[in-house]
């Protein structure tokens, strides 16, 4: 077996100890009602950190994800009392997203800057954008909010996949097929190993660059109109932290921050892991919620470590 799918089975292998060690724990735990409410609870997360993942693959960081999902929620819920569609006045925020995403991309590369600092700016911009807009939570009543959470599709043993996991599934189903079966998906892995390597043999470092950043800004806008129809609203703080808990999503699904190696679907367990974390520590109802906060911090910080002695390996063989 390959070894880059080495994090991706411990990935795996994670999460399914922690769900088992539930199910150990507590009665019905080990159900697909619990499943689905893990994938439903934190649907806008992994989509956010689906987009992260090209970004972190590329070798680059994205600051601004938090304050985008924020904005695409406060935009929708405003504009619903002026008669616009929530499908409507969604589109328009992933197309904001993707222009958003790209202008990133263009300043990073064009300029010659940092992605820390401009998405940094970004993710400032966009927050302040937020309480310009609105102060207070404004709800969206548009009959379609209601038709939305509605929908979902049964599972055996009486779980249910909600609106948002499929939409979270399609979502990961695209990026995985732009990931690992396209031309840009090879690019994207090549930017991230070796820079110099990569324009050399040709890559368009420009234009992947924008491209990489307009889409982590098209998924980051997708969480924001799936948090605001989940939530039926649209609120200044919202998305806050979430850029770093989609960040630790997908180092937790064997993505190496320094970029060029990791998979697209090893985010999904990274944002169902912290997701499952919180279902353990709301089961047991003796631990308040910095205990989520801890115990993601801790496993963050052995897969980081995990990470390192794997790449020292694989150095060593290489090597040898």
């Amino acid at each position: 077996m390959s070894e880059r799918y080495l994090p991706l089975l411990a990935t795996i292998a994670v999460f399914s100890a922690l769900f088992i060690t539930g199910g150990l724990l507590y009665n019905n735990f080990l159900s697909t009602l619990v499943l689905g409410d893990i994938l439903a609870d934190n649907a806008f997360v992994i989509i956010a950190a689906i987009g992260t993942t090209f970004v972190i693959l590329s070798g680059g960081i994205d600051l601004s994800i938090g304050s985008m999902i924020g904005f695409v929620g406060v935009v929708m819920a405003n504009l619903d009392p002026l008669g616009w569609h929530p499908l409507a006045s969604g589109a328009a925020m992933l197309a904001f997203g993707l222009g958003f995403g790209a202008l990133q991309g263009l300043i990073i590369d064009f300029c010659e800057i940092q992605p820390f600092i401009v998405t940094l700016a970004g993710l400032f911009l966009l927050r302040g954008s937020c309480f310009m807009i609105n102060l207070d939570s404004v709800p969206i009543q548009h009959p379609f909010v209601a038709a939305f959470a509605a929908t979902s599709i049964p599972l055996p043993g009486g779980g249910f996949l909600a609106s948002s996991a499929i939409v979270m599934l399609v979502a990961l189903a695209i990026a995985i097929v732009i990931a690992h079966f396209t031309r840009f998906g090879a690019n994207i892995y090549a930017i991230g190993g070796d820079r110099v390597s990569a324009a050399l043999m040709g890559v368009p470092m420009r234009r992947t660059t924008v491209a990489i950043y307009a889409l982590g800004g098209f998924y980051s806008a997708l969480g924001g109109v799936i948090y605001a129809l989940y939530t039926s609203s649209g609120y200044p703080l919202a998305g806050t932290g979430n850029e770093l808990t989609a960040i630790a999503s997908v180092v937790l699904g064997g993505t190496v921050l320094t970029g060029g190696v990791g998979m697209v679907a090893g985010t999904l367990f990274g944002g169902m892991i912290l997701g499952l974390i919180a279902t353990l520590i709301n089961f047991n109802g003796s631990l308040n919620g910095a205990w989520i906060m801890i115990s993601g911090g801790v496993l963050l910080f052995l897969f980081i470590v995990m990470q390192r002695s794997l790449l020292s390996s694989f150095r060593l063989r290489g090597v040898a």
